[in-house]
């Protein structure tokens, strides 16, 4: 894979377990919202945008976040910077990705928000690679952000998108998608009633 710009790097290695303790009896990203699977909407949606990406999946060896995120950075290192995006997010919006893509620079770390609540993806320029690759067991790219802030090379953008903070952790965090998730089918179908009255 030619890699060009920033990467999304889909984290789908975690093991659901608030998921389960909620009462699920399947993995997370394989439950259904609005007839699809968790993971394949989270895919779609980085397969619009264009972006170069790298799906890190399940591997024995490997024990939490900061493995997956160091996995998938090595795996794409000739990047220009590295999109961070849980895969449990499945209602991110495609233009929300190119966004952050577009405002990536080499020495910014970007957080995009929400209503003021910090979301997902995260993104990292290419001088944070040493960063993201010592990272390992559980530790994320918290401590990176925390750093990037205090030398001022933090940047926060603001986005029309709650997909950026509904992620995937309980039976009622999958209904709270589902709900928005019949929401935006509903308004899909409202604008093309619109547009074939051509009112």
């Amino acid at each position: 894979m030619t890699m060009y710009g920033p990467v999304v790097i889909i984290l789908a290695a975690g093991k659901s377990e608030r998921f389960y303790a909620s009462g699920a009896e399947h993995h997370k990203l394989d439950a259904e919202l609005c007839g699809r699977r968790v993971l394949d909407r989270t895919l779609e949606s980085v397969q619009q945008s264009a972006l170069p990406w790298y799906l890190v999946q399940p591997e024995a060896a490997a024990s939490g976040m900061g493995d997956s995120i160091r996995r998938g950075v090595l795996a794409t290192r000739q990047a220009q910077g590295w999109l961070i995006l849980p895969a449990d997010l499945p209602l991110i919006e495609t233009k929300t990705l190119i966004q952050i893509a577009k405002a990536l620079r080499d020495d910014a770390v970007i957080v995009p928000r929400y209503r003021m609540k910090n979301g997902h993806p995260v993104a990292f320029g290419k001088h944070y690679l040493p960063h993201l690759t010592a990272l390992s067991g559980e530790t994320g790219g918290r401590g990176v952000v925390k750093q990037a802030q205090q030398s001022g090379r933090l940047v926060n953008i603001d986005v029309d998108d709650i997909g950026i903070v509904l992620d995937i952790d309980t039976l009622a965090d999958l209904q709270t998608a589902t709900d928005e998730c019949l929401r935006r089918e509903g308004r899909k179908d409202r604008d093309a009633v619109i547009k074939a009255d051509g009112t």
